[in-house]
């Protein structure tokens, strides 16, 4: 199934919703700045948490905690520096290590994990900017490997805007 991802940045604070083939909007992601950690909240359209994504400020990587129903099921990580293998990490809960696979600098890279693909993401066909699909082959998984899918973008993203504030 294919989910939309579209972005809204705001002065003070930046949303996201992400909607279904339908077009019907099924999650927001709110962004909450002025904060020590940067923390979002993935709530559906009755305003119910379905899980909290915590951005760890000051670490050597980029570290990302996602947790729901108040305990951690995911940890998504960013090599700094990496000479050969995967950029990111991402571990879960159940034990199974994702890999983010792709080209990473266009934002079309895909899910996988043992040698399968979970999701696709793309920015490919949306002149839109800041939207992206995420293209789910498992439905079971679908939550997560949207949130997996987020904060792979939000590091992306973060990253960038390092490399113009540090010239």
């Amino acid at each position: 199934m294919r989910y939309l991802v579209r972005d809204r940045m705001l002065a003070f604070h930046e949303e996201a919703w992400v909607e279904n083939e339908h077009r019907e909007k099924l999650f927001k992601v709110n962004r909450k700045l002025l904060r020590l950690r940067t923390t979002f909240d993935l709530v559906d359209t009755r305003g119910n948490q379905v899980a909290r994504i915590t951005k760890k400020v000051l670490t050597l990587h980029h570290t990302i905690l996602i947790k729901q129903d108040g305990q951690a099921v995911g940890l998504i990580s960013k090599r700094a520096f990496r000479l050969f293998g995967d950029r990111f990490k991402v571990r879960l809960r159940d034990g199974r290590q994702l890999r983010i696979a792709g080209n990473l600098w266009d934002r079309e890279f895909d899910i996988r994990h043992g040698g399968n693909t979970l999701a696709h993401i793309s920015r490919r066909w949306f002149t839109i900017r800041d939207a992206y699909a995420v293209d789910v082959m498992n439905e079971r998984d679908a939550t997560l490997l949207i949130i997996v899918a987020v904060c792979v973008d939000h590091i992306l993203e973060d990253r960038k805007g390092e490399r113009f504030t540090n010239l």
